[in-house]
C-alpha cells in the first residue's frame, strides 16, 4: 500500500492512509489476530458473514428490480 506526501502534508496523508486501511479490512484483520479464535467460534463467524453477504446482495437486487425502494441519500451539512 502506498501514499503520497504531498507539500509535506503527513497528516493529510497518515488520513488517506488510515481510510485505505479500513477500506481494505486490515483493521479488522489485525484486531482478529491478536487473539487466538477456536475453530468452532471461526466457523460460526465465517457462516455469518456469508449470510450478511447473501441479504445484501439479494436486497440490492430487489431493489434493482423496483421490488424495494431504493436507500435514501444521506444529506451531509456543509457540502
Amino acid at each position: 500500500m502506498q501514499v503520497l506526501v504531498r507539500d509535506n502534508n503527513v497528516d493529510q496523508a497518515l488520513r488517506v492512509l488510515k481510510k485505505k486501511m479500513q477500506r481494505e479490512g486490515l483493521f479488522r484483520e489485525m484486531k482478529a489476530r491478536s487473539a487466538f479464535e477456536k475453530p468452532s467460534e471461526k466457523r460460526v463467524r465465517e457462516k455469518a458473514e456469508a449470510v450478511r453477504r447473501q441479504r445484501k446482495l439479494a436486497r440490492k437486487k430487489m431493489q434493482r428490480e423496483g421490488l424495494l425502494p431504493a436507500p435514501k441519500k444521506a444529506v451531509r451539512p456543509g457540502r
